[in-house]
Parts: structure tokens; sequence; C-alpha cells
């Protein structure tokens, strides 16, 4: 654990992605920083999947290690994930989970997971470019190459 303030919010930076090739074996990880200053790693492999998938999993996933109620940053370079909390999902609900092709939104069950888990908490976004030196967005893109090279579970 890392000693850092963070004020009284939470911080979760989230990374997924599929190696070797997308569609492909996906993994997601997550640094999760804490109010009292405290800082964990997590990370999981996915199986088969996109690189949609395996980012609004890390988010999922990076969210629910925050109690319910508790203000958080979802820090991530996904413009698919923060765009679609932050910009779509007004219009996906008015139009019944449908996009603007009349089809149903993909990946319509992490959406409303997420929302879900949103909706219990304060959660403001913040989009990082990725691989650009932010030390956290980094870390949770290691992670999510460790659960890759691990093929399992969380540690």
């Amino acid at each position: 654990m890392m000693n850092l303030n963070q004020g009284d919010k939470w911080v979760a930076y989230t990374d997924g992605g599929c190696a070797p090739s997308n569609p492909g074996p996906a993994g997601w990880g997550v640094v999760l920083l804490a109010p009292n200053g405290g800082a964990s790693d997590h990370y999981g492999f996915i199986g088969p999947g996109t690189n949609q998938i395996a980012e609004l999993t890390a988010a999922i996933e990076g969210l629910s290690r925050v109690p319910a109620g508790q203000a958080v940053e979802l820090v991530s370079d996904s413009q698919y994930v923060l765009k679609g909390i932050s910009e779509w999902r007004a219009g996906w609900e008015r139009k019944g989970f449908r996009n603007s092709k009349g089809q149903e939104v993909a990946n319509l069950a992490l959406w409303k997971k997420l929302f879900a888990l949103v909706d219990a908490r304060k959660v403001s976004t913040r989009w990082v470019k990725g691989h650009n030196g932010d030390r956290y967005n980094e870390r949770a893109d290691v992670l999510a190459g460790e659960a890759l090279k691990r093929k399992a579970n969380s540690p």
C-alpha cells in the first residue's frame, strides 16, 4: 500500500484490453486509491472478449470496490466507457437502449451493471491519454497485461 492523499474521494484508474488480437483473450486492471491514502491493485482474466468488454469490465470492477454512496473519480483512457456514462446514457435510455441504427446497444448487460454502480455512488469521470506517462493509468495497463499472462482471476 502506498500513502496518498486523495481528499474525501476514491479514485479508480481502470484499463482493459485484449491480446494478441481484438477480439481475443481479455483482461482488466484497476488501481484503486482510497481517501485514507491507501492504494490497491486488482486484476482479472475475462476469457474471450473485445477491448470494449475489457474496458467496461475494468470500470465495473473498479467501481464495485468503492462503497456505495461514496464519491469516486473514474479515470480511464477509454472514451467508450466515459462517453457511455456521461454522454450516451440518457439517449440510450430514452430510446430503450437502442443505438442510432435502432439496434440494441452493444454490451448492454455490462452497461446496465455499470450504470447501477454509477447510480449508487457519486461518480465523476476523467479521461487520460493511454500510454502517455500517467503513473496509475500505466499501472492499470500493466495489471490488465498481467491478467492476460496469468489467465486467472484476481489474486
